[in-house]
């Protein structure tokens, strides 16, 4: 089978298309036809080993401290279960699935656990669709429900918020009942009100922390702002969520909690076919849609880390790992 891989670390030009061998279900793993994959943050922070700060050696030391031990990136994909090991009770041939694995997913195949956050397909979406949602989706919705605990009434800003997590925690913060504020880019109003946001600050052409009304959660999703240039936009009960921190954020963390007012919490979402069940639900009764931002072949998988690494996309990059019909809806 054809898979992107990447032998040392580096820019995208470590990454070439290849001729491996393609896997074989263990007793409990589910073999899967790709059709579509996204190409997500963390894929390149892996592929370059871009892990901030004092944050460096650890993600070495899990990845592989001289070069890295997974050669295949990818973990959200979509496409159609082609065989499955002797104890799967879970899932059969012909099932179309979609989900959150560990890696593996920017090739033709891929082996997942039937354990792992997989799930069917909501009917009438795309095999990109689905691609598009997981690591967004999933990230949005732990950050959002779970650490945040929005509700009703509570003004929340997204900060980042037409990019691959924002995206979905615009949307999602919207179906809490939050008032919701999105910054992003020039040129993103008309997509983020089309995903419920309330107010749209161009960060170019105004500050989010030089607000007359307070905030009870700052979602930071792109590392563009830190709890003491935000705290005070922050009400004095309310939370700064940064999705990605270093060793400043955990500094700050603790100074938080000595010296009173906004809260900072720093936390690390995990993905499960249960909340992924949870997204599949939104998407059926219209309150969640996914967001591309554009697609390439497999063959473009260099341009496609390019892309996202640029950090400027709206919603999810996506790989057509098995040509044009991934991109039909199916029944």
């Amino acid at each position: 089978m054809k898979a992107a891989t990447y032998h040392r670390y580096g820019g995208p030009d470590v990454l070439s298309i290849r001729e491996v061998p393609t896997p074989a279900p263990g007793p409990d793993e589910v073999l899967i036809s790709v059709h579509a994959a996204s190409v997500t943050t963390a894929d390149w922070r892996l592929r370059a080993s871009a892990f901030p700060g004092i944050l460096w050696l650890a993600g070495r030391l899990m990845t592989g401290l001289w070069a890295p031990r997974t050669k295949v990136l990818g973990s959200d994909i979509a496409g159609k279960v082609v065989a499955v090991g002797q104890a799967v009770t879970r899932f059969r041939p012909g099932d179309r699935v979609y989900g959150a694995i560990r890696a593996g997913g920017h090739a033709e195949y891929a082996v997942v656990s039937q354990t792992a956050a997989l799930v069917p397909v909501p009917d009438g979406l795309s095999d990109a669709g689905a691609a598009a949602l997981p690591f967004g989706a999933l990230t949005a919705l732990n950050f959002l429900r779970d650490v945040a605990r929005v509700g009703p009434g509570q003004r929340v800003l997204i900060v980042g918020a037409s990019g691959g997590v924002g995206a979905y925690a615009t949307q999602i913060a919207k179906v809490m009942g939050a008032h919701v504020t999105a910054v992003a880019g020039p040129g993103r109003a008309a997509l983020l009100r089309g995903l419920g946001a309330d107010e749209v600050l161009d960060y170019r052409q105004q500050d989010p922390a030089d607000t007359p009304d307070p905030f009870d959660v700052v979602f930071d999703t792109v590392g563009a702002t830190t709890w003491a240039g935000m705290r005070r936009a922050i009400r004095k009960t309310g939370l700064f969520l940064p999705l990605n921190f270093g060793g400043t954020d955990m500094l700050q963390a603790v100074w938080a909690r000595v010296s009173g007012g906004p809260r900072l919490q720093l936390f690390v979402s995990g993905e499960t076919a249960e909340d992924l069940t949870t997204i599949s639900g939104m998407i059926r009764d219209g309150s969640l849609r996914p967001v591309i931002d554009s697609t390439y072949a497999l063959t473009q998988i260099r341009e496609a880390h390019s892309h996202v690494e640029r950090r400027h996309r709206a919603g999810a990059v996506l790989l057509d790992v098995a040509g044009p019909a991934s991109a039909r809806s199916a029944a």
